[in-house]
């Protein structure tokens, strides 16, 4: 069996991943494919996920790429969260993952509904607003669920999410019945009202993006599609980290791979996959530091993370395994980074790593900070590191 070192999967991360200086690219579409899909439910990581990987594409590039070029998009996806992705893939995640997701939402949101208010029939209040929803959205191109709420009043609806719990309050369903055309690929959300660290966007129908709509694409070749991608930017890794990123079933994750041509790799303790037209080695890249946002697709696209992150977890990660800022030498993490209020980049090494190292970290905390300009944002996850270098 073909074995792969720690070592070697560090360097297949550095270039395949973008961090190593010569792989980076100015290039947002590039460095979105690279990752698959660029981790999203925080807004900024995006962004910042874009600075780490290039050399001087700036906040307005990745703008361009979302809401002129139209070449990325938001959709709630795997493990029902929020991703930027290649507007080319979204056939591919619709079929693999939205599609059931949506159903899962409808029939959430209905049981909310009908514990939670007089509607007698909620799952037609639902599929109503739902479709008049989209007729509005049609009929303006692009709007607020604010807007959307003053032309159709079904979405004014008033629900108690959570019925004799003291800190409920009446909510309408207007985000619910937006959230669910977005999963169903009816709608996108578009440009923030505010800067790129904004999370209150514009909605408009698909159609802006994808002229024709969605492309039906079968499920099974979709899922095969997005795993040979994964495996290709993240493998080799156990299965178990595949079926963790993707968040399907074992069996669906069992039949994509039966579709592909994999090769099992001894990872020093346990087997990975690797697409088997992939198996030659990394060349070894020139030392690279990199400061990574928090939720960025690297340090989140594996679940199993010893082999990068060490010892370092308490520190850097929240206790719903959200990473926060992290800091790294040489496709290892070796600390923490955060911004403060007045805009400085405050970096904590948490190991010793060298002055070479330290250098070349300070060099991308300075290129950072110029990356932020005026803007602030504050990690919508909190790690134990990222409070302590704001305190």
């Amino acid at each position: 069996m073909r074995s792969m070192t720690p070592a070697e999967r560090r360097a297949r991360l550095a270039l395949r991943h973008r961090l190593a200086p010569r792989a980076r690219t100015d290039d947002v579409l590039a460095i979105a494919r690279s990752m698959v899909v660029l981790h999203a439910t925080d807004p900024a990581t995006v962004f910042l996920s874009v600075a780490a990987r290039s050399a001087e594409a700036g906040p307005a590039a990745v703008e361009r790429a979302l809401y002129d070029d139209r070449t990325l998009l938001r959709m709630l996806a795997m493990r029902r969260t929020m991703f930027v992705a290649p507007t080319e893939l979204l056939p591919v995640l619709q079929a693999s993952t939205a599609d059931g997701l949506a159903v899962k939402q409808r029939a959430t949101y209905t049981r909310i509904i009908e514990r939670g208010s007089d509607v007698p029939d909620a799952a037609k209040l639902f599929a109503e607003a739902a479709e008049a929803a989209h007729e509005a959205l049609l009929a303006r191109g692009e709007a607020t669920g604010a807007q959307l709420g003053a032309d159709v009043p079904l979405l004014r609806t008033q629900v108690d999410p959570a019925p004799g719990k003291p800190y409920s309050r009446p909510t309408s369903i207007t985000t619910w019945v937006l959230v669910t055309l977005g999963c169903e690929g009816r709608i996108v959300r578009g440009r923030p009202n505010g800067t790129w660290a904004s999370s209150q966007y514009m909605w408009s129908p698909v159609e802006t993006w994808l002229p024709g709509g969605v492309e039906d694409v079968p499920a099974d070749a979709a899922r095969a599609e997005l795993v040979r991608r994964w495996l290709r930017a993240f493998g080799p890794a156990p299965v178990a980290d595949l079926k963790w990123w993707t968040g399907w079933s074992a069996g669906d994750v069992k039949k994509a791979l039966a579709l592909l041509d994999v090769t099992e790799v001894d990872l020093g303790g346990g087997t990975g996959l690797v697409l088997s037209d992939d198996l030659e080695p990394a060349p070894e890249p020139e030392p690279w530091a990199a400061l990574l946002p928090a939720l960025d697709p690297t340090p989140m696209g594996w679940r199993e993370r010893g082999w990068f992150l060490g010892g370092h977890g308490p520190a850097l990660f929240d206790r719903n395994g959200n990473i926060g800022p992290s800091v790294w030498w040489d496709g290892r993490v070796v600390g923490g980074w955060a911004q403060r209020k007045d805009g400085e980049i405050a970096v904590r090494v948490l190991e010793d790593v060298g002055a070479d190292a330290e250098a070349a970290i300070e060099r991308e905390a300075a290129r950072m900070a110029a990356w932020y300009g005026d803007v602030r944002a504050v990690p919508r996850f909190r790690t134990p590191l990222e409070r302590e270098l704001t305190s």
